[in-house]
């Protein structure tokens, strides 16, 4: 297009017929107006490419004359044609997508040429032909001025490109090229589908995406730049972000434009190549400017797996770390500062909101903010400990991997991607989650703190002597008991098989049992009726809801060391601490020592701090 544009301008006046069409295209619909007196030139930088070598055949037959611009040499389509231009820009041997030193070199080949068909034609003067050299030749010198600004569209990228997820690039007469080329390259860069039109036609096309829109306006003659500028003045009232590429001194995108880039000035003809220019460069940055924003996701999931990791080192498991509060800071910290990215419109370019939300909800419920009772709701699974960091590193993976940008300044891309996943490892084995599995359950049916309660309290049992395991039906939608809730008797075993249960007379959820349901915790106690310890279980159900509870009737350990009673006490021992104190006691831990282990799990926080008060009354209160 832009090689057909200077062949338009330079052959203005003569019967030649010139057109700009893709090889596909051509050789597809085209052939029939092929004659002996046509000049078929096909540009190509690897001259490797299919469709234009086959078109070159297919032109050949019907008797055209063919040219080639090529950048590398002895590639097949300088066998195929009468001529070639070789482009010679960088790497000869390069084969790839349209790359942008091709862009250039190409358009400057194509006015090479077409400034010599001209001349041959006898058509331009030499002064013109010399003159044009002349622009030419300047055009390097243009291009570095652009260069150099490079640190200024290097900030309008990193402050623009991440904040919108559509994107359209505009420019009008010959800058609909740039408009196209500079889409091509944003797309490669970014990953982006990205429109390209004239300027006029984005007012009535997509608007109302509110799109970034960039608009290559430089070189336009003064009755489309003002068109140009009240455009952008309709784009910005529909709270578009336009960027606009103009030429130096211009000053009236200003007030509309949320940023403008800067060009020298060039004729209107070769515009094309530095507005291009300032697009590929743009799209560049905007790539890093993408790119960073999942090294920040990157460095968040890093902080999470070097925590989990060296939590695994000093001998934690998954379940004591996520309930650690140094874990749950950590979480809490990482929340906010994503959410402030997400307040700053970061991420709206290559994030969706399903993805934003899924990243939120998982660092609520590792900072301990929402209940894991609620995490299949949110997920489709429960919310144990190794589903919810097994989530985290997956969705935090999917986004980090769909927001890269490999470009080439990035290194080790793929390791990025990768990397940092540490290996969620479970142990959890014991008397009472055996015994969970002998009735039909696993672990991913209890709740991460009550998996926490059972391994501290089977450290102080010594056997299981029965088992009762109840139904319960008739919870509301939020899994809470009401009214009509009941309960049922599903099987007793052991010891249980001869107790008699208040269940099996009235099956209405109450009491004990209601409240177990209610707060989703493990209880351990003495039944009401046979003054025996219990230990009952709440099982969540595959809709995240207490549908079973599992009550065993437990004997203690008769020798148990003071800090495994400490463990196993759980909140319940700074109760008792607490409540000890107020008497004016000092506490000691062996104070734990001075009654049964069954009562002291069986009986209330106040119960034990009264004994343990009449036991010590002999003691010197504590100075405070």
């Amino acid at each position: 297009m832009g090689c057909s544009e200077l062949f338009k301008y330079y052959l203005n006046g003569t019967d030649i017929q010139i057109a700009a069409v893709k090889a596909s295209e051509f050789s597809g619909f085209m052939l029939g107006d092929i004659r002996e007196d046509t000049l078929v030139v096909a540009i190509t930088q690897s001259g490797t490419t299919t469709d234009t070598n086959r078109a070159v055949d297919m032109t050949k037959e019907r008797g055209a004359f063919t040219l080639a611009i090529v950048n590398r040499r002895d590639s097949d389509i300088t066998f195929k044609v009468d001529g070639v231009l070789y482009t010679s820009s960088g790497r000869d041997i390069e084969m790839s997508v349209a790359s942008t030193k091709a862009y250039y070199s190409q358009i400057v080949a194509g006015s090479v040429l077409g400034l010599k068909v001209a001349q041959l034609s006898g058509i331009l003067t030499d002064d013109f032909i010399l003159a044009e050299i002349e622009q030419l030749w300047r055009l390097p010198s243009c291009m570095e001025k652009v260069l150099a600004k490079r640190e200024d569209i290097e900030k309008s990228a990193r402050r623009f490109a991440v904040t919108k997820e559509d994107w359209a690039v505009v420019g009008s007469g010959p800058n609909k090229i740039s408009a196209d080329e500079i889409r091509i390259k944003l797309s490669e860069l970014c990953y982006k589908t990205i429109s390209s039109d004239v300027v006029e036609d984005k007012k009535h096309i997509d608007l109302s995406a509110e799109p970034l829109i960039f608009i290559c306006a430089a070189g336009n003659g003064e009755d489309v730049i003002s068109d140009i500028v009240k455009d952008t003045a309709i784009f910005k009232a529909h709270a578009a972000i336009p960027i606009v590429v103009t030429t130096e001194g211009e000053s009236r995108f200003d007030a509309y434009a949320d940023s403008v880039i800067y060009v020298p000035e060039i004729t209107q003809r070769f515009a094309p190549i530095i507005n291009t220019l300032a697009g590929h460069l743009w799209g560049y940055y905007a790539a890093l400017a993408i790119n960073e924003e999942s090294l920040q996701l990157f460095n968040f999931r890093e902080e999470i797996s070097e925590h989990v990791n060296e939590s695994l080192a000093r001998g934690l498991d998954i379940y004591e770390i996520v309930v650690e509060e140094t874990f749950r800071e950590k979480a809490a910290q990482i929340y906010r500062a994503f959410k402030e990215r997400i307040r700053q419109n970061r991420y709206a370019t290559a994030m969706t909101t399903c993805a934003a939300s899924d990243i939120t909800l998982l660092l609520k419920y590792l900072a301990g903010r929402l209940p894991s009772s609620d995490f299949e709701f949110d997920f489709g699974f429960r919310g144990t400990a190794p589903n919810m960091l097994k989530a985290f590193y997956e969705c935090f993976g999917n986004i980090i991997a769909e927001m890269a940008r490999p470009v080439d300044a990035i290194k080790h891309q793929a390791k990025t991607v990768t990397v940092g996943t540490s290996r969620i490892a479970e142990k959890v084995e014991g008397l009472l989650f055996e015994a969970l599995e002998a009735h039909g359950f696993d672990k991913s049916q209890i709740t991460t703190s009550n998996i926490l309660v059972l391994r501290r309290l089977q450290e102080i049992l010594s056997k299981i002597e029965g088992t009762t395991l109840y139904r319960i039906e008739g919870l509301n939608i939020l899994g809470e008991p009401v009214e009509d809730s009941r309960i049922y008797v599903m099987k007793k075993e052991g010891s249980a098989k001869g107790l008699v249960s208040r269940v099996e007379t009235d099956n209405k959820l109450r009491g004990t049992k209601q409240i177990i349901v209610r707060q989703g915790n493990v209880f351990v106690g003495k039944g009401k009726r046979d003054n025996r310890s219990i230990l009952v279980i709440p099982v969540i159900s595959t809709d995240i809801t207490i549908d079973h509870l599992l009550l065993f009737n437990v004997d203690f350990k008769e020798q148990v060391e003071v800090q495994k009673k400490v463990e196993a006490l759980g909140g319940k021992y700074d109760h008792i601490q607490n409540l000890v104190e107020e008497f004016g006691y000092t506490w000691k831990d062996d104070y734990l020592n001075l009654l049964p282990i069954e009562d002291l799990f069986g009986a209330s926080a106040e119960k034990i701090s009264e004994h343990i008060a009449g036991e010590i009354k002999d003691e010197a209160p504590s100075a405070s």
